[in-house]
């Protein structure tokens, strides 16, 4: 992967912004894929959260054919335990964490950014939150598991070991089974991290409730306090 900043789609509140979501899409997407779900979210027309959705870069994935495509790290294989290119987790990780930084250099301190990602994304987003070393306002975990499968990442921030988590995964999902989320919420729970768990009748996609349950999540972890008393 190149050290190059991560090219994205940046949305923009109709105020001077506070805080932000960065959103990160799922396997062979782009952040194009999740960027029309800002306006069904639905938020106050005052709110002050800026949504930026990176584009992965373009690289082979073992599991389709070699088939180069945008993805946070390679795929291996179906099994849990041996998915996740972990030296391509890590090098996401850098430039997660330089995404971040940006906010935090144009006045948006970490403490107001929340994490957000779906499959792929969502895998990143969790073990780069989890991690980093500043306290995160949130992390959301769309339809993900963990890197480690059966262990949680190596590293864990102290800082973050309070931040409030919200896993939410399609009870069909047939390509990351509901399974991998629930013993990715069981390691997060025996370590008392904050998590609220939700599923959805739906496969791996998102469901319109669960675009709602989001719109609850970020009213209350981001914005401003003047927002968290609108609806």
């Amino acid at each position: 992967m190149s050290t190059a900043p991560l090219d994205r789609i940046t949305i923009e509140p109709n105020v001077p912004a506070t805080s932000c979501v960065i959103w990160l899409h799922g396997l062979g997407d782009s952040g194009d894929g999740f960027a029309p779900i800002v306006p069904e979210l639905k938020l106050p027309n005052n709110h002050a959260v800026r949504f930026i959705f990176p584009h992965a870069p373009q690289q082979a994935v073992t599991i389709n054919q070699g088939y180069i495509m945008r993805s946070w790290y390679d795929i291996k294989s179906m099994d849990l335990h041996n998915r996740a290119d972990m030296a391509g987790v890590l090098e996401s990780e850098i430039k997660v964490k330089a995404l971040i930084q940006e906010q935090i250099d144009s006045g948006i301190p970490a403490s107001n950014i929340v994490l957000a990602g779906f499959s792929q994304g969502g895998v990143v987003g969790m073990f780069t939150g989890l991690r980093y070393p500043e306290k995160l306002a949130g992390i959301m975990a769309l339809s993900c598991y963990l890197p480690n499968a059966d262990a949680l990442p190596e590293q864990l921030s102290a800082a973050n070991s309070n931040t409030a988590i919200l896993q939410q995964h399609g009870d069909n999902d047939n390509v990351v089974l509901l399974s991998a989320g629930q013993m990715a919420n069981n390691l997060l729970k025996a370590k008392n991290y904050p998590v609220k768990w939700q599923t959805y009748p739906m496969e791996h996609s998102v469901h319109p409730t669960q675009v709602r349950d989001i719109a609850t999540c970020l009213l209350y972890t981001s914005p401003s306090p003047r927002d968290r008393t609108r609806s």
